[in-house]
């Protein structure tokens, strides 16, 4: 049993680590959960689809602190990813606005797995077609005729 509990927690542990640093958080707790809800929107710029708030990378911790930097500086919830989008493009955000200029963040997935289906269908239908249309050599031909021999001998009696 503890077997199985230390292998629960080993595996559900890298997933509630978050990358935030001790010196990083802010004092006031409201203005650092608000830090925190911005951050889980962010993408890490560097990371494979990894919000800045779990991140280890440099870059996400310098993103981290410009949130909190703005934060204290007054701005709204919008006005921080505004400022953030303004400077990283839409790249930044975890979820993009639909919207022509994102067309590809948000289609480009969807028009690769398409393609790959119809290619990976061509070859496939390709090869059938080939197969399908092979000549029978003479052995099979004596085989099937043989059998056809049988089966209308059978049909007969």
């Amino acid at each position: 049993m503890r077997q199985l509990i230390f292998a629960f927690c080993i595996g559900v542990l890298p997933f509630a680590a978050n990358a935030v640093e001790p010196d990083e958080m802010l004092t006031d707790p409201v203005l650092e959960q608000r830090a925190r809800e911005i951050s889980k929107d962010l993408r890490c710029v560097v990371c494979q689809n990894q919000d800045i708030d779990s991140s280890n990378a440099g870059v996400a911790r310098d993103l981290r602190l410009l949130v909190r930097e703005r934060l204290v500086t007054g701005d709204s919830d919008a006005e921080v990813i505004a400022y953030i989008r303004a400077r990283y493009g839409d790249y930044v955000l975890l979820k993009p606005p639909l919207e022509p200029a994102t067309y590809a963040l948000w289609f480009a997935p969807i028009a690769f797995v398409l393609i790959g289906v119809f290619v990976g269908g061509g070859v496939l239908m390709s090869r059938r077609k080939q197969e399908a249309f092979e000549d029978l050599g003479a052995e099979d031909e004596n085989t099937v005729s043989e059998i056809l021999r049988q089966n209308e001998a059978g049909d007969a009696s």
